[in-house]
């Protein structure tokens, strides 16, 4: 099996600790608003600034497109965003480096956000959308490739599973969900477009279904 050989150095302090902790703040940021303000004006204008609004709304702007990632609708939502960063982001970062680190989840964010103004065009949908979870799926994606046969155990997986079938069952449960709409208020297609867009870049990179990465 081919590999692909790339070239570490993380800079300090890596880049997903900045990600984990800008994404901390503007939560703990909205947290203090929403505490002096029990109306909900000044985190509902927080919101409308910084989610990702559909392009045919009048609250949508170009940044939304990187900012929305750094929100978070509730602690569990941030919570497991977070802790996947940390989980399989710090490993990808030690082994790409951050420059390539933050080139891939930049990436990932912008392909969730395309993604998921598509489908809002295509569906309608007036709601804004929040958090990493595109990002996350992206990380998964190179998790996966890098070190197929590492077994992943989460708290909602009972059973250890190598990284290679997590992240394939995964995608087919968010493409399920997405197509049944039987989870509704989630963006199961924008978790799918984080996915595919770190795998253009990777694929841009010169990586090819069946080629496995090494340091």
């Amino acid at each position: 099996m081919n590999q692909i050989r790339i070239p570490s150095g993380v800079t300090r302090p890596p880049i997903a600790f900045i990600i984990i902790g800008a994404c901390i703040a503007l939560f703990g940021l909205g947290f203090m608003l929403q505490v002096n303000d029990p109306s909900g004006r000044q985190i509902t204008a927080m919101f409308s600034e910084l989610a990702l609004w559909p392009v045919q709304h009048p609250y949508f702007a170009p940044w939304q497109l990187v900012t929305y990632a750094f929100m978070h609708g509730g602690i569990s939502h941030i919570l497991f965003n977070m802790f996947a960063v940390w989980m399989f982001g710090l490993p990808i970062e030690q082994t790409w480096g951050s420059r390539r680190f933050a080139m891939f989840y930049l990436a990932c964010v912008l392909g969730a956000a395309v993604t998921q103004l598509v489908v809002q065009w295509l569906t309608g949908s007036a709601w804004p959308t929040v958090g990493a979870s595109g990002a996350v799926f992206g990380l998964l994606l190179a998790y996966g490739v890098m070190w197929p046969n590492n077994r992943v155990f989460l708290i909602f997986l009972p059973v250890p599973i190598k990284a290679k079938w997590f992240v394939l069952i995964y995608a087919g449960i968010e493409l399920f969900f997405g197509l049944t709409d039987i989870m509704p208020g989630i963006a199961h297609f924008a978790h799918l477009g984080g996915l595919v867009g770190g795998g253009l870049l990777m694929m841009a990179w010169g990586w090819r279904p069946g080629m496995t990465w090494k340091r």
